[in-house]
């Protein structure tokens, strides 16, 4: 089965003010993103579950003009207080990549750029 890392065009994390971070999951087409959003695999539940939060507070949004799923949460530390690793939330997007979706895409060979 098929995971994030091989099929998103885009997969980021970023700081949405100091205390709070958002994900967004991007697709190269209107086919995938609606394969994706079929599964329902991609839901506030799954978001608070990889960042220890509760599902209402995860803000999640399916947003198909843009091939695109976003999802904005409370940072479980904020940026730049005493034990945040990722003063930009730059790289908090990697719990994400590993995720399987079930999916028909054709899968980018690992050496394709």
């Amino acid at each position: 089965m098929p995971t994030i890392k091989e099929f998103a065009s885009v997969c980021r994390s970023k700081n949405a003010g100091p205390f709070m971070l958002t994900l967004d999951i991007v697709f190269a087409t209107d086919r995938i993103f609606d394969q994706v959003a079929a599964t329902a695999v991609l839901n506030a539940e799954l978001f608070a579950r990889l960042y220890g939060v509760r599902a209402d507070q995860v803000q999640f949004t399916p947003y198909r003009a843009a091939r695109a799923f976003k999802a904005t949460l409370p940072r479980l530390i904020s940026s730049g207080d005493i034990g945040d690793t990722d003063v930009y939330g730059s790289q908090q997007h990697a719990p994400l990549l590993d995720i399987n979706i079930d999916i028909d895409v054709p899968v980018k060979p690992e050496n394709s750029k």
